[in-house]
């Protein structure tokens, strides 16, 4: 029997019900093309990418995985350097359930982080399911990580300071980055961040049957996401871990990871069960489970306390990484 859903933090709940006119909490196949078209979406997307003059910003095409087009790499540059030395790297990977979205969605984040920390952000866009099923996207990215490590002197980055980041589906893809790095032998990352990431394409677990109909992402919707990724394989026995990271068997000799989720949404479960078995095979991992957190609560309510704890957890793990 599914148990009673966790309450939602109240001032996030406030907040949800004022957004919950443009973000619905499931969709199906059908209303991909109008979500796509959607004011959440365009409001996630249409922000000030120089932050007031901080960032010199760039789009640049640069090569696709073999045989595929180019891809798209926003780069973000501080125009106020500390000095000659080459700047920490982050690579980010935007969400959107891997239906919707592009490299602009999510990208203040990174950018609120960058320009503390001066760091280089590159923001990567990769084709979207259905009409890109895997492994399209996480090629794409891995593509853009490739491209992004070989001229990371040339944008001002060090190559050997890039930490790769991703809320949602961008969590996901992260992750599955991370394992693809590790298995190809390819550039070195010094860190993951997994921000509530889309991991298991079984949505079967205790939370994501809690939170049906509930706040942002449901059980509907991740349905949907996956199906579009996955096809009829989804949920079967022969899914790629690089499609679905919770798949992967072996999570050996990984990047230090930053996990967090919130209580009161889809992912939970399955970012946590990734956290644990991550130490169990003797890797480092940092997790948090935001108490009445709904799907990137800190995102859609950046100003809520429990939003400024998670940005502040964010920054210290960063902070962390990179110190001398």
């Amino acid at each position: 029997m599914t148990s009673v859903p966790p309450p939602f933090d109240p001032e996030l709940a406030a907040a949800l019900g004022l957004i919950g006119e443009m973000v619905s909490p499931g969709f199906t196949m059908d209303d991909i093309a109008t979500v796509r078209q959607g004011e959440g979406i365009r409001l996630l997307a249409d922000i000030d990418l120089t932050m007031d003059g901080a960032f010199e910003v760039e789009d640049r095409a640069v090569p696709g995985p073999a045989g595929a087009p180019e891809i798209s790499l926003l780069i973000c540059r501080p125009n106020a350097a500390p000095g000659p030395a080459p700047l920490p790297v982050i690579y980010h990977v935007h969400g959107g359930g891997m239906v919707i979205g592009n490299n602009r969605v999510g990208v203040d984040l990174p950018l609120a982080w960058a320009r503390e920390l001066g760091a280089v952000v590159v923001s990567v866009e990769y084709r979207l399911a259905p009409e890109h099923p895997h492994p399209a996207p996480v090629e794409d990215v891995y593509a853009g990580l490739l491209w992004t490590a070989g001229h990371a002197k040339e944008i001002g980055g060090d190559p050997e300071r890039i930490v790769i980041a991703g809320a949602s589906a961008g969590g996901g893809l992260t992750a599955a980055l991370a394992l693809l790095l590790r298995d190809r032998q390819g550039p070195s990352v010094i860190g993951q961040m997994l921000m509530c990431p889309m991991l298991d394409d079984r949505n079967d677990t205790p939370s994501s049957h809690q939170m049906k109909g509930l706040g942002v992402w449901d059980h509907t919707a991740n349905e949907t996401g996956w199906t579009a990724l996955l096809g009829e394989t989804r949920g079967g026995p022969d899914v790629s871990p690089y499609a679905a990271p919770a798949r992967a068997t072996d999570l050996t000799n990984l990047p230090p990871a930053f996990l967090d989720v919130g209580s009161a949404e889809t992912f939970r479960d399955e970012t946590v069960t990734y956290a644990s078995r991550i130490w169990q095979s003797g890797g480092v991992a940092e997790l948090h489970v935001w108490p009445g957190g709904f799907h990137g609560f800190d995102g859609f309510a950046p100003q809520a306390a429990l939003s400024q704890s998670a940005r502040t957890a964010h920054l210290d793990w960063l902070r962390r990484l990179l110190a001398p």
